[in-house]
């Protein structure tokens, strides 16, 4: 049975804690002769509709570090770019390749790849999701307070990509989760609403500080996304009050994680002096990619 992983609900019942201890050996195990390398002698198809730095860096590596060889397609790259239906693409690639990831727009489009192709396909971000980044900063916030369970997480900014992955994750391991967004930048309520009934504390608010005060995760993106461009100006008014400062994490906790997936506009959604600060963990929180990329890898090429 083919391994997609297109949402972290993919991973199944207890799969998110089961790759992050699969990340945290294969991290343990970087350079040593012994490191897996399920890829080897073979190939995987790096897609991108959307630009990239760590998700393309990071899956780049991984796919050597197991012995495969990379193959990055761009939109401009390729006739995806002339309109090659998703689809049609999947067919060819997965002729040739193992795995298929894949960075697009809308996730109708991830999902007709997937469809279409023999062999697993990874979602390497789309407008509604980025499971990819939300398994980095599980393994960071795992990594530097030994646990995820009981702990406080405050999202401040935009209901994004990020956001919905944030209150997935929420629901699935029984989180506690305050998303502070400006008014018409909420997540979608039903994705809320899932992860309440499901046994997770998910709550919105408009007031930054009602959730940074006692957090123990704070997390951040940028207020315009790929493909928003047109509309920074009116997003950089919407979100007046919405950048994480200093005065912001003094609220949390003494130990509190701060993150942003970056890239980061200082100043806006994230002050420099928190970026810089000691409290932030967005630089062990991009290595994490690479650990966990590598997993998702080969949880994908193993036998369902």
């Amino acid at each position: 049975m083919k391994r997609d992983f297109l949402t972290l609900s993919d991973l199944g019942p207890g799969g998110i804690e089961s790759l992050l201890d699969l990340s945290a050996r294969l991290h343990k195990l970087r350079g040593a002769a012994d490191h897996p390398r399920p890829l080897a002698g073979r190939s995987a198809a790096l897609l991108f509709d959307k630009s990239s730095t760590r998700t393309r860096v990071s899956l780049e590596v991984a796919v050597h570090e197991l012995g495969g060889h990379a193959i990055v397609i761009t939109a401009q790259g390729s006739h995806i770019d002339r309109g090659e239906p998703a689809a049609d693409t999947a067919r060819v690639l997965s002729r040739m390749v193992e795995v298929i990831t894949y960075r697009t727009f809308e996730s109708a489009r991830l999902i007709e790849l997937a469809r279409a192709s023999r062999v697993p396909v990874i979602n390497a971000l789309t407008d509604e999701a980025h499971p990819l980044q939300l398994l980095a900063d599980l393994y960071t916030v795992r990594s530097v307070r030994g646990k995820l369970a009981g702990l406080r997480y405050a999202w401040v900014g935009d209901g994004n990509n990020m956001a919905r992955s944030w209150i997935e994750a929420a629901r699935l391991l029984g989180l506690e989760l305050t998303l502070a967004c400006p008014p018409g930048f909420d997540p979608p309520e039903e994705e809320v609403t899932l992860a309440v009934r499901a046994g997770a504390k998910v709550v919105l608010t408009r007031d930054p500080r009602v959730a940074c005060k006692g957090a123990d995760v704070i997390n951040t993106d940028v207020w315009a996304s790929m493909g928003q461009e047109s509309d920074s100006e009116r997003r950089k008014r919407a979100f007046g009050g919405y950048c994480v400062t200093k005065d912001l994490v003094n609220l949390a906790s003494a130990e509190v994680v701060v993150l942003h997936c970056l890239p980061a506009h200082r100043g806006e959604e994230i002050a420099d002096d928190v970026i810089e600060g000691p409290r932030s963990f967005v630089w062990d929180q991009a290595e994490a990619r690479l650990h966990t990329g590598k997993a998702v890898i080969v949880w994908a090429l193993s036998k369902a």
